[in-house]
């Protein structure tokens, strides 16, 4: 009780002590006011009475000039401001007639004639000029303070140890915050740190795998010492090889496609492996040719074997691929799945038969994607919806049974006709719309299966787009016309299945194909016809399965039955000119 009377008490102290302080200063306030007051009221006759002092002894010096000398000076009373004021008719009066009486007593004035000299002098040319400089103005919000005038409080400074304790503060605030083991994994599994890894490591692995010879000699020296290499391998030189340990060992390669938007990019599709029965049975792998990186840039994969593949024509991020199954599904590399965004539903009215042949025809804002099932049915799909098909029909000669469809090809700049071959060893030519839709002609020669077909590709100033190639397993490569039904001619040169064939896409006169003994032909219709111009066979002789030539024509790649992609530089027979 004591401690809180002795507050108390403390508390009323300083209370009386803040009054008297108030008080003194109020008091304090009144005084100067006063004294202010009465310093004004002081200062203000003796002003006025300087003034009329001055005035008179201006008068005084003028009449003294003129030669007039004044009588004695007559100060007149001081007048306070109230007086001055204010006057009235009587007292103006009184003024009058006291001026009066002080005129009348001063003495005579003497008046004569001066002489006086007038001269003009002209006044002093002031030359000004202005001055302009751009400078930056820093500014700054005026703070109109009145108590600022009477009282300055000073700035407050940081003492050296108050500045070491706030850098100490934040350091300890910068210091990055210890995760604990489920933020981590939170993290590491989150959409955003996938996506940003995905990314990250990619580039990596191209600044990794780029391989520069420091050491190359522009003088020559270099090229002298290969010069034998270069001439020998002046038509087919390797460029690349593509083989994933984990995705391509043990898989056949069913199907090649270069982008159109990218091209480097190279799309590969895979059969199942064997040996991994719990690895995706169908996989499609996207591979580089610009970085000299051995791992996919992405990697696609779906439940059903992969048996055809391509890039989508007018959407650098899709990729269709055509399953054994009968589905069509869609990949998208901006999404971080690996498993299609869409696919096709498993019913009557899509594919339920494998899908050896899937391609988009048509232009930028009018293209379709075409599909054909080995059952002979064909189906036209929008990208966008892949729920169901557009268009459907079913490929039929002559009313008796279905076509089984292995391979297909459009025309260059053709999106109604094409032309299909068959596990009969029949080719055939069809449209998709008008009032022959279907078949149109059977053209027969082969004596097996047909494995590839393409339409002649290379534009030019002659049209060559009715001639096609065909590969089959009767060993032989044979040239069509849609013109006739019988071939042109059978290239006879090989000693196993022929897989593939394809036109160059920018020399008219040259084909591509590839057999089951690993060999890799160009035919050169314009020099011989007996033997291939250039041959080069794989190393193991592996069976090639697909063959692909690039856009520009300069490189082509051939897949076969390891899982292995093999890129070959194509030299001056690839080269074509216009005379």
């Amino acid at each position: 009780m004591s401690d809180k009377s002795e507050l108390k008490a403390e508390l009323e102290r300083k209370k009386q002590r803040l009054a008297q302080i108030r008080e003194e200063k109020k008091r304090k306030e009144e005084e100067r006011k006063k004294k202010e007051t009465d310093q004004k009221k002081e200062a203000l006759p003796v002003q006025e009475e300087s003034d009329l002092e001055k005035k008179r002894r201006e008068a005084e010096a003028l009449l003294q000039s003129m030669g007039l000398t004044p009588d004695s000076p007559i100060v007149p009373p001081p007048m306070s401001p109230s007086s001055k004021s204010v006057s009235t008719p009587s007292e103006a009066g009184s003024q009058d007639s006291g001026d009066g009486a002080v005129g009348s007593r001063r003495g005579p004035v003497k008046l004569g004639m001066a002489k006086i000299t007038q001269v003009d002098f002209p006044p002093r040319e002031i030359v000004t000029y202005t001055k302009e400089t751009q400078t930056p103005v820093m500014t700054q919000p005026k703070e109109d303070d009145e108590d600022d005038d009477d009282v300055v409080v000073p700035k407050p400074s940081v003492e050296p140890e108050e500045e070491k304790t706030l850098k100490k503060d934040e350091e300890e605030e910068a210091a990055p915050h210890e995760l604990t083991e489920e933020e981590k994994q939170q993290i590491l599994h989150s959409e955003e740190f996938l996506s940003f890894f995905d990314h990250s490591t990619r580039i990596v692995e191209r600044a990794l795998s780029e391989q520069i010879n420091i050491f190359f000699d522009y003088s020559g020296r270099d090229l002298e010492d290969k010069e034998g290499e270069i001439q020998a391998g002046a038509k087919l030189s390797l460029n690349r090889q593509f083989f994933d340990e984990r995705w391509s060992k043990h898989r056949v390669v069913s199907c090649l496609d270069w982008s159109s938007q990218y091209p480097e990019l190279l799309v590969a599709s895979y059969n199942n492996n064997e040996d991994a029965p719990h690895e995706p049975d169908g996989v499609a792998l996207v591979w580089n040719m610009k970085y000299k990186k051995t791992t996919p840039e992405y990697v696609f994969h779906c439940q059903s074997a992969v048996m055809s593949a391509t890039f989508a024509k007018f959407h650098p991020n899709l990729v269709v691929g055509g399953t054994y199954s009968g589905q069509i599904v869609l990949w998208d590399n901006r999404s971080n799945k690996r498993t299609p965004v869409q696919r096709t539903p498993l019913s009557a009215a899509a594919h339920t038969h494998p899908v050896y042949c899937v391609n988009v025809v048509g232009t930028q804002n009018a293209h379709n994607l075409i599909s054909i099932s080995t059952d002979g049915k064909i189906c036209s799909w929008s990208l966008d919806m892949l729920s169901q098909p557009q268009d459907s029909m079913e490929l039929i000669h002559k009313q008796s049974k279905a076509v089984a469809v292995t391979c297909m090809s459009f025309p260059v700049g053709d999106v109604n006709n094409f032309v299909v071959g068959s596990e009969e060893g029949s080719v055939y030519t069809a449209c998709r719309h008008g009032s022959k839709a279907g078949i149109s002609e059977m053209f027969e020669g082969h004596q097996g299966p047909i494995t590839g077909i393409h339409c002649h590709a290379a534009v030019g100033p002659v049209d060559f787009s009715h001639l096609f190639v065909t590969s089959s397993f009767d060993w032989t490569v044979k040239l069509w016309t849609t013109k006739n039904n019988k071939p042109l001619y059978s290239f006879e040169d090989n000693s196993d299945y022929v897989y593939d064939v394809m036109w160059s896409p920018t020399h008219p006169a040259l084909f591509a194909c590839v057999d089951g003994m690993g060999r890799l032909d160009l035919w050169n219709l314009n020099n011989d016809t007996e033997v291939p111009t250039a041959s080069i066979t794989v190393e193991g002789n592996p069976a090639l399965n697909r063959v692909r030539w690039t856009h520009s024509g300069r490189e082509i790649a051939v897949g076969d039955s390891e899982g292995q992609i093999v890129i070959y530089d194509v030299g001056e027979v690839g080269n074509f000119c216009v005379c």
